[in-house]
């Protein structure tokens, strides 16, 4: 793809649990240092890239709700998760030489910026990478809403869904080995048969604005780069029906 064709600003949404490798918590440091390295080698590219991590790795609000925790308490603490994450990315980013900011939905100014829309796309705008946690900074809402919703504030081109698996199936391919794959889906194709690609918040958001939304493996060697090259990795969820 000429470089005149690559997009020229995306939203990177990382699941918690895509930090954790083979582990049951915490950050792999392997794992945090080649994301870290993918997102660099873009950031050379001239991309604008903002990055959304989930908190999963490291604390899940949602499950503990259901043995009696306070589920707006659990999701504040599910939140400040998501700035560690995103304040781990940014230092492997700082060691490679990118310049990184981490944005926070709510004020934890000795820590990090407040996020605002135009701060955020001023960082952008000055080649710097944007860690946006702290999710939307409101209780009940998942990071991949979180992450629908910024991709749209920031005018991405496009949002890359990173985790675990090499796109959408029919079924959890791990349990079903007949699961079937779907290079391509529309918005309503996935509302309608409750497929796992990101909460039905984050779809709507998507399809009412038209944010073109992939699906891939982060843990495949160069996925990342290829995508925003345009080769068809993953999933593409669009609006279109065909």
């Amino acid at each position: 793809m000429p470089e005149s064709a690559l997009p020229r600003r995306i939203l990177l949404k990382l699941s918690g649990e895509a930090l954790m490798r083979e582990g049951d918590f915490g950050i792999d440091p392997d794992v945090l240092g080649r994301v870290a390295g993918d997102v660099a080698e873009l950031a050379g590219m001239g991309i604008q890239i903002a990055i959304v991590i989930g908190g999963g790795n490291i604390f899940r609000g949602a499950g503990l709700a259901g043995g009696g925790f306070d589920r707006v308490r659990g999701d504040h603490i599910g939140m400040l998760a998501t700035v560690m994450n995103a304040l781990a990315m940014q230092d492997h980013l700082g060691r490679l030489g990118v310049d990184a900011r981490t944005l926070s939905a709510f004020r934890i100014d000795q820590v990090c910026e407040y996020y605002s829309r135009d701060g955020a796309v001023r960082h952008l705008e000055a080649g710097r990478v944007v860690m946006l946690s702290a999710g939307t900074g409101n209780p009940y809402f998942t990071t991949d809403s979180a992450a629908s919703l910024r991709a749209i504030e920031i005018g991405a081109d496009l949002m890359i869904k990173a985790t675990k698996v090499d796109g959408v199936y029919s079924a959890d391919p791990m349990k079903d080995p007949d699961a079937e794959f779907y290079p391509s889906l529309s918005y309503d194709r996935v509302l309608a048969e409750g497929l796992a690609v990101m909460d039905a918040t984050a779809v709507v958001l998507c399809r009412e604005n038209d944010m073109p939304l992939r699906v891939m493996n982060i843990n495949e060697a160069g996925a990342l780069h290829r995508v925003v090259r345009g080769e068809q990795i993953g999933t593409l969820v669009t609006g279109d029906d065909s």
